[in-house]
């Protein structure tokens, strides 16, 4: 098994919060056979846990969880207007 831990930090914990709210949806769904993630919040910090079973499939596995964070991040940048 292969692991990657991919951090991200925010200003402020409201950030932290919306951003990991809207992938965390994403964990159960898009795992396959060859990958795992799990999302895991602290403070103004976000963490995404990817493990695969090859290093092909982690490469992909943080490919899309760095997509998907990147985009969570956008959106909410818009949302409240930081971003306009």
């Amino acid at each position: 098994m292969h692991a990657a831990t991919l951090r991200f930090s925010y200003p402020s914990a409201d950030r932290a919060a919306v951003v990991a709210e809207s992938v965390a949806r994403e964990a159960g769904d898009i795992e396959g056979d060859r990958t795992e993630a799990a999302v895991n919040r602290d403070g103004a910090a976000l963490t995404v846990s990817v493990s695969a079973a090859d290093l092909v499939a982690l490469r992909a596995g943080t490919n899309t969880w760095t997509s998907l964070v990147e985009t969570a991040e956008s959106a909410a940048s818009v949302a409240d207007g930081s971003d306009a």
